[in-house]
């Protein structure tokens, strides 16, 4: 009876650790730190860009909302300034031709285009479809989540944004 009480807690203990491994982040939680590789194949990580607010979308090639909304992000990123803001934009389940396409066609952006081949990005972000967004504050930490959102959502993003990027630069960062 001991023996099958034990057996039976330590299953439990066990499949608590691996539900809190597998639970996605959100809201308040500090943003996972791989975002990709650039163009240049170096790898981009949240931490590098401490002190701004930081977008992350996932995009691909054969989403044609994804294909519209990465020249409005740019020009976001260019109204707010790319000190205040930057918006990286992951390619989702793409192979590495069509990442190196569409990097071409928006090189005049100053988009941070980066491609996610074995999906350690997508994953860490609990990326199952897309369009998918993520702010993440100045501080490094996930504000907003949307998911399968459209031009409905435009009021709604530009207000969290604004606050955003009205929160001042944490005291230990040094905003480039």
């Amino acid at each position: 009876m001991h023996l099958r009480r034990a057996c039976f807690f330590a299953l439990l203990v066990l499949f608590s650790h691996v539900a809190m491994a597998t639970t996605l982040p959100g809201s308040g939680d500090p943003a996972p730190s791989y975002l990709g590789r650039d163009a240049n194949d170096h790898d981009v990580r949240v931490e590098d860009m401490h002190g701004k607010v930081v977008v992350v979308t996932f995009w691909a090639s054969w989403c044609g909302y994804c294909l519209k909304e990465l020249p409005i992000l740019a020009n976001v990123q260019k109204l707010a300034g790319a000190n205040q803001l930057q918006v990286v934009a992951i390619s989702y389940k793409e192979d590495y031709n069509n990442f190196r396409q569409i990097h071409h066609n928006l090189r005049k952006t100053d988009l941070l285009l980066t491609y996610d081949t074995k999906a350690a990005a997508s994953a860490a972000y609990g990326v199952t479809g897309i369009p998918h967004m993520v702010m993440i504050g100045r501080d490094g930490r996930i504000a907003y989540v949307h998911v399968g959102y459209d031009e409905s959502m435009l009021d709604t993003i530009a207000s969290e944004l604004n606050t955003l990027l009205a929160a001042p630069v944490p005291a230990d960062t040094h905003a480039p």
